[in-house]
């Protein structure tokens, strides 16, 4: 009996992923894409920060409004200005869990539906996504692709460019957690 048990702690011990059950991911990556009549618009972040918790299945993002890089500096500030407010509204984040529970510590790919909360520019919503994930031995590698309606979050487009920017906007995710 001592045998079983000792076998069963060193399975534990040894199996990385069971050892630890919250994984997080500093370096998360968040893009979104908006496309429009007269121009297409892309940023992204790497410094976003998640948190994947194995037991639960809840998982949470936050990302820096002002870490989204755009290819020209005027839109970057614009964004930031008049669209996000993100001196107002410093943060978007997520917070939400795996509905379809499975067991993350089983090795290989999983097709799972996320739901939760979405807040940005201070209003939150609720969404639910399909997320891609990658189960390894040493690590979870999690991407989804979702869209947001801009005045769902109350961002306004100002008439005078709203065929530059798009009322919906595709946002892609991605996050690596590496057990330690």
């Amino acid at each position: 009996m001592k045998t079983c048990y000792l076998s069963f702690f060193l399975i534990i011990l040894c199996h990385p992923l069971m050892a630890q059950d919250i994984l997080v991911d500093r370096q998360s990556r968040i893009s979104f894409f908006s496309s429009a009549l007269l121009e297409d618009i892309t940023a992204s972040s790497s410094r976003a920060s998640s948190a994947l918790n194995i037991v639960t299945n809840e998982v949470a993002f936050k990302v820096p409004i002002k870490s989204f890089e755009f290819k020209r500096r005027l839109m970057q500030q614009h964004f930031n200005e008049n669209y996000m407010e993100s001196d107002k509204y410093p943060y978007a984040t997520f917070t939400g869990k795996i509905i379809n529970m499975i067991d993350l510590n089983q090795v290989g790919r999983h097709r799972v539906t996320v739901t939760g909360d979405l807040e940005i520019h201070g209003i939150k919503q609720r969404y639910t996504s399909q997320v891609e994930l990658d189960v390894k031995e040493d690590r979870i590698t999690a991407q989804t692709t979702f869209n947001v309606k801009l005045a769902d979050h109350q961002i306004k487009i100002p008439r005078v460019v709203t065929r530059n920017i798009a009322e919906v906007v595709e946002v892609n995710v991605s996050a690596t957690y590496q057990s330690k």
